[in-house]
């Protein structure tokens, strides 16, 4: 049976055996299948990879391979830079817009605490989420790989951190997003636009002490929920600037 050397570099040795990280790999295989049929046997989810190289030459998931081959593997974070690359991923999003898993939910209400379009529902399977992405030409965030294996998903991206917070700034630092947060523009909730309101307008929404002590109203233009900027609005400002710094501080 036919052998080729795979190495994966960077954050992809994240989805591989202690023993098979930072290293070479001896690989059989049949002769028909697909360097992406490949790389996602060994657990590694095509949305991960950006750059293929087999024998130096940039290839795309199509490939296929001959005994002997040596097979390099890059993530997006290691951006090679060069006209002789394929990049698999995009470079760049114009609009970074979001789905995400049913186990992500505090990661969905922090996003768009930021101003980032994060679709999210509790009840998606993962034919919906699958279709979402590449239909809606979203960026699916889940932790679960076998989803990103998926012929579907295009663009997509497998969570590490188990904390909320922590993978706010994962988030953040991967899709290079620090720059490009809009905080309080869209509904925690929802996820809709915030549009301002005059007072006059919810006056009759608001709690006595709301009515006295403020006068800056949005509300979403989808649910109708009221926003202001209370004291919960100070300490989830402070929170979400400290995630974002942390972001920032990591992307050096």
């Amino acid at each position: 049976m036919p052998e080729a050397k795979f190495r994966f570099y960077a954050e992809l040795n994240d989805f591989l055996p202690t023993d098979r990280q930072q290293a070479e790999i001896d690989i059989p295989f049949n002769g028909h299948e697909t360097v992406k049929h490949l790389l996602e046997s060994l657990g590694v989810p095509h949305t991960e990879v950006d750059v293929i190289l087999v024998n130096g030459a940039s290839v795309d998931f199509n490939a296929r391979l001959v005994d002997g081959d040596r097979v390099e593997i890059y993530p997006g974070d290691e951006r090679l830079t060069g006209e002789s690359y394929v990049h698999l991923q995009p470079v760049g999003l114009l609009e970074p817009v979001f789905v995400l898993d049913g186990h992500l939910g505090k990661l969905a209400s922090y996003l768009r605490l930021l101003g980032f379009d994060a679709l999210y529902r509790n009840d998606y399977d993962d034919n919906e989420l699958a279709e979402i992405s590449n239909v809606d030409e979203r960026i699916l965030l889940t932790r679960d790989r076998g989803l990103l294996k998926r012929k579907q998903v295009r663009q997509g991206y497998c969570i590490r951190a188990k904390s909320p917070q922590k993978q706010v700034v994962e988030v953040l630092k991967r899709f290079d997003l620090a720059e490009r947060i809009q905080p309080f523009s869209r509904c925690a909730r929802c996820n809709g636009c915030l549009l301002p309101v005059a007072k006059t307008d919810v006056f009759d929404r608001l709690e006595p002490k709301t009515k006295l002590y403020y006068d800056d109203f949005r509300i979403c233009k989808y649910c109708d929920q009221i926003y202001w900027k209370g004291s919960h609005f100070r300490r989830m400002e402070s929170q979400l600037m400290a995630l974002v710094e942390l972001s920032k501080k990591e992307n050096h």
